[in-house]
């Protein structure tokens, strides 16, 4: 059942396709922030990714938890296809994923200790009734940690976007609507949506990581700008703007690039929370 319609055909299309043939390149993006994540993790609990996409962090907490068995679920069928063959790949028996929309998918009641997500949960249609179903799934005082963007202007990635717009038309949204980017951006939001949904000790802590972008400043500008975000931005000009705008984004990744590639500083929020119990 899918409840999430918008979300679930972009995660099937060019957003989803993208990902899943670049997974390599999206996780040197995000896999800093992993370790972060699997500090939650025991050996032997039952894990849940929430959004688990190409299932980098799936396979690590499945590894952390062993002999406990890790699930991913995910929207997303390319994202999924890529996940399980990269299980496979590297001989991961202790993982599953599921094809299903999380926010109501019907989890067996405590079936997880723990339920993690790298960037997966802020697109959520309604966010108290997906974290109402994630903490009905989570055993008595389970465990939920995930990471969700701030509002980007305090790290690397804010002022090469910054740069970018100076290029462009106003966004159509600033992005902190339900089922937005940013939806998760204002801690206030996030320990009311929590609360709401049934969970305890609430905190938001900032935290920090480093994204690798790419080779050099014009191969991180091209995979910025196939970025599906950007990439919808910058179809909404014509070619000459197009251009222009895609020139000073390359501009403004040189200001990052050294020897072994384009790094920013990247930040978030690192949210946990418990069920009662």
């Amino acid at each position: 059942m899918i409840a999430n319609e918008q979300q679930a055909q972009a995660w099937n299309g060019y957003e989803g396709q993208h990902w899943a043939e670049h997974a390599d390149r999206y996780d040197a993006v995000n896999c800093g922030f992993n370790p972060l994540l699997l500090a939650a993790v025991r050996p032997g609990d039952r894990v849940l990714d929430i959004g688990c996409g190409n299932g980098q962090l799936t396979r690590l907490a499945a590894a952390a938890s062993h002999p406990g068995e890790t699930t991913g679920i995910d929207l997303s069928a390319p994202m999924l296809r890529r996940a399980e063959a990269s299980a496979r790949a590297e001989g991961v028996s202790n993982v599953r994923f599921i094809h299903a929309d999380a926010q109501v998918h019907p989890f067996p009641a405590g079936s997880f200790d723990v339920a993690l997500s790298r960037f997966g949960v802020m697109f959520f249609g309604d966010p108290v009734g997906a974290f109402g179903a994630i903490g009905r799934a989570l055993r008595p005082g389970g465990r939920l940690q995930f990471v969700c963007l701030d509002n980007g202007w305090g790290g690397d990635l804010g002022s090469v976007l910054a740069d970018l717009a100076n290029h462009l038309p106003p966004s159509e949204t600033d992005g902190t609507a339900v089922a937005e980017p940013l939806s998760l951006a204002d801690p206030t939001v996030v320990r009311q949506v929590l609360t709401d949904a049934g969970f305890l000790d609430v905190a938001c802590t900032p935290a920090e990581a480093t994204q690798l972008w790419g080779r050099d400043a014009t191969d991180a500008a091209e995979f910025l700008a196939a970025w599906g975000p950007i990439r919808h931005q910058l179809a909404r000009v014509d070619q000459a703007v197009a251009a222009r705008a895609t020139t000073a984004l390359t501009v403004a990744m040189r200001r990052y690039e050294d020897p072994d590639g384009v790094r920013l500083r990247a930040t978030a929020w690192l949210v946990t929370a418990r069920r009662p119990g």
